[in-house]
């Protein structure tokens, strides 16, 4: 199902203040493990030619990323994720695998799939065929994320957005970072068909400007010379 997703640019000072309204009645998300919510750790994936990266940067509408995710630096939980847009929604297909198969995308090797178009393993797989994709840059983040019921919403405030150049490290502890140059949080709010009126006065902040800010993007951008 096709989802819409709205990010905005915010500062710390903003993000303090909308997290205090919205904490203060919205539930937290279930992945959440302690008071500052929970950290998340993506591999992102391109083809030869980087046409993820470049579709965004030029705002295609119709656009794919790939990813591997993991949750609070720990591999007991591996997601496989492809997430597309089309016009001003996203749908995001996602699974869990085994470290085995991790290690097998991370060198370029395909996975088991069902052959189903909703599998993103078999997404994967065409990709790796068809475009030669490979793993490009890491990106890391904290997260504290509220859901409400009615719209499906879910709001989440991420911060202290960092990358790796060094995508072998993706999962090991001694992994290190780089900070953004630019912005490195970011409001998001995602729906289905409808967002509660009262959860949209309490983000009015009057100064809110609304942002296609993709942290793929970004990240890359900070290892210029290996884009082509």
């Amino acid at each position: 199902m096709y989802r819409v997703e709205d990010k905005y640019n915010c500062d710390m000072q903003e993000m303090y203040v909308l997290q205090n309204r919205i904490g203060a009645v919205l539930k937290p998300d279930v992945n959440e493990c302690g008071d500052d919510g929970y950290s998340i750790i993506s591999l992102y994936f391109d083809d030869l030619t980087d046409a993820c990266y470049y579709d965004t940067l030029n705002g295609h509408e119709n656009r794919n990323k790939y990813r591997i995710r993991i949750y609070n630096n720990s591999l007991d939980v591996i997601r496989l994720e492809v997430k597309q847009k089309k016009d001003s929604r996203i749908c995001k297909k996602s699974k869990s695998i085994s470290r085995e198969q991790m290690n097998l995308l991370m060198s370029g090797h395909c996975i088991e799939d069902t052959g189903a178009a909703d599998d993103p393993a078999t997404l994967f797989n065409l990709a790796i065929r068809m475009g030669g994709l490979r793993p490009k840059v890491i990106v890391a983040y904290e997260r504290k994320a509220y859901v409400f019921a009615p719209g499906n919403t879910r709001i989440t405030f991420d911060r202290n957005i960092r990358a790796c150049g060094r995508t072998e490290y993706f999962g090991r502890p001694d992994i290190v970072y780089d900070r953004l140059r630019e912005q490195d949080s970011v409001l998001e709010i995602k729906y289905d068909e409808f967002i509660p009126d009262f959860l949209l006065q309490l983000l009015e902040t009057g100064n809110l400007q609304q942002s296609s800010f993709s942290k793929y993007q970004l990240c890359r951008e900070l290892y210029t010379d290996r884009i082509n």
